[in-house]
C-alpha cells in the first residue's frame, strides 16, 4: 500500500507475466521501486515534476480540461531526489538503445553541473543508465563520470567502461531498480566498518 501525500492510498503493482518486464521504462520501474521504499519505511525519494508555465488550456468540459500550449520555465535538474538514511540522495535516469555505448549528449550540462553541487555538499549523486538491447541496468557514481568527463574526449560512454566503473543493479518484482543496495554497498556500509 502506498500512501500519498493527499491521503489517498494506492497499490504498487507488479508485473508477473515476464522477469525481465518487457515493455515496462526505466522510469516506471523506479517510481514502482521507489513506492515500495516509502511504503515500508526505507527511503523517501520522489520524481522531480519538470517546472513549466501553461499558457493555453482548453476547457471543453470542467472535468476535461486539456493543456494545449505550456513552455518550460527553467531546465530541470536531475529526475529524482530523496533522503534514505539521513542522507540526501539525487539521480538521473537514462535508457540507451545502443548495445555498445551510452551517448553523452543524452545527459545535458546544467544536470553534470547539479550532481557536482550535491557531491560537493556531501550528498550521493548518481546515474542511473539502462542499456536496452542487454537489459542490464548501471549504477554509476556521478564522481566517476566527473572522471571520464575529465579525462576522455569522446561524445559517448563504452558499454565496457560501464562494466568496469558501473555496479549492477540487482532486480526483483516489487523492486525492479533496487538501486538502494548499492549506495548501501558504497556508502553506508563503509561508514559502519
Amino acid at each position: 500500500m502506498v500512501n500519498y501525500p493527499n491521503g489517498k492510498k494506492g497499490i504498487y503493482k507488479t508485473d508477473k507475466t515476464s522477469a525481465s518486464r518487457r515493455g515496462m521504462t526505466l522510469e516506471k520501474e523506479i517510481n514502482m521501486t521507489n513506492a515500495y521504499y516509502l511504503d515500508e519505511g526505507l527511503a523517501n525519494i520522489h520524481k522531480k515534476p519538470t517546472p513549466i508555465t501553461i499558457v493555453k488550456v482548453d476547457y471543453p468540459a470542467r472535468s476535461a480540461a486539456k493543456i494545449t500550449e505550456a513552455y518550460f520555465q527553467i531546465p530541470s535538474t536531475t529526475d529524482y531526489n530523496g533522503i534514505y538514511r539521513g542522507k540526501y540522495i539525487d539521480f538521473e535516469a537514462k535508457e540507451s538503445a545502443s548495445k555498445t555505448s551510452f551517448p553523452l549528449e543524452s545527459i545535458h550540462d546544467h544536470q553534470i553541473s547539479h550532481l557536482r553541487d550535491i557531491t560537493k555538499h556531501g550528498g550521493i549523486g548518481f546515474l542511473i543508465i539502462r542499456f536496452t538491447q542487454k537489459q542490464v541496468t548501471y549504477y554509476v557514481r556521478a564522481t566517476d563520470l566527473f572522471d571520464f568527463l575529465e579525462k576522455e574526449k569522446r561524445k559517448s560512454i563504452p558499454l565496457s567502461w560501464f562494466e568496469k566503473k558501473g555496479y549492477v543493479i540487482p532486480e526483483s518484482y516489487v523492486k525492479p531498480v533496487d538501486y538502494l543496495k548499492i549506495v548501501d554497498q558504497l556508502y553506508i556500509e563503509s561508514e559502519d566498518k
